[in-house]
């Protein structure tokens, strides 16, 4: 009996944007998108709001979790397209799920945000007796996409996965770690109220590398090796840095759950979309030792090594 996560939920929009659609709107091509990304299409939100989709996303873990908003008392939001400049999109959430009591926050790690937020929930629990922790990644980065750089463009899509962290249940935390490093900022990020900026070729060397170097770090701190692992979830990026990676790892493509093809890169949504997509599919079982990873604009990164 640990820190666990007791539901899953998640949202896309209903509107497909494919990469055919792409090729009407800037100079490339369906071929030269998957062979580069793994991505074929990507949800575009035109009728939802960030709200929207962070709201059906969080039901959808409630409901799992058989628990009302009433029993949530923390919300952690993480997003790098808050639905306002404040107040927080968190509080904005509570509101519309009718939580009356606890508090609520967002917090800013791009990519990396849901396991950032992992961290946050956990200590949380840990140290100020919580016992349940709503925890959200969700993103409407269609907001601040170039539509006409097709370096970028090509890449992201918006949607929002949830999870309730809790102190009772089965599987655990097992461990995590996170890193940053702000010297290294302008490989990926976003002026205010500006478009996404990114140097993917610089920004693939270090993924690959630091996302092996966290994933190796979490396993130790486990004290539990590759080969014990039963699904691994990284960050939905680009399919050639999760083929990269799961290489240095030495782990099976067989174990890899990915889903890139379908939504593209979604942020902080990435991980609990895959998480609760697994879990439907019955790709992930009660039980399963589950290896997480992310990096993202910060440039932040880390892993987490759970016990379903």
């Amino acid at each position: 009996m640990g820190i666990t996560l007791q539901g899953l939920g998640y949202y896309v929009p209903e509107d497909v944007l494919t990469n055919f659609d792409l090729e009407k709107m800037v100079d490339t091509s369906d071929e030269w998108i998957v062979t580069r990304t793994g991505i074929k299409e990507r949800r575009v939100a035109k009728k939802e709001s960030l709200l929207d989709m962070a709201e059906k996303a969080s039901r959808m873990a409630l409901d799992m979790a058989k628990i009302s908003p009433q029993d949530i008392d923390a919300i952690v939001f993480a997003t790098i397209t808050p639905e306002l400049g404040f107040p927080a999109s968190a509080c904005l959430l509570q509101g519309k799920l009718e939580c009356k009591r606890g508090f609520a926050f967002d917090i800013s790690a791009a990519c990396s945000g849901f396991l950032y937020g992992l961290e946050v929930a956990k200590g949380l629990i840990e140290g100020n007796g919580l016992k349940k922790v709503l925890l959200v990644g969700a993103e409407k980065l269609s907001d601040i996409v170039n539509w006409q750089d097709r370096s970028t463009c090509v890449l992201f899509g918006d949607g929002a996965g949830a999870v309730v962290v809790s102190n009772e249940g089965e599987g655990e935390i097992l461990a995590s770690v996170m890193r940053s490093d702000g010297s290294a900022w302008e490989i990926l990020y976003a002026e205010r109220c500006g478009y996404i900026n990114m140097k993917g070729r610089e920004l693939f060397k270090l993924a690959v590398r630091s996302m092996e170097e966290v994933c190796l770090e979490v396993l130790q701190k486990a004290g539990l090796s590759v080969e014990q692992i039963d699904l691994f979830v990284p960050h939905q990026a680009n399919i050639r840095i999760m083929e990269a990676l799961a290489e240095r790892l030495n782990i099976s493509m067989e174990k890899v759950y990915s889903n890139i093809h379908k939504y593209g890169n979604t942020s902080a949504a990435s991980i609990p979309i895959a998480l609760t997509e697994a879990y439907l599919e019955g790709r992930l079982k009660r039980g399963d030792l589950v290896l997480m990873t992310a990096m993202g604009g910060g440039l932040t990164w880390g892993a987490v090594l759970i016990r379903f």
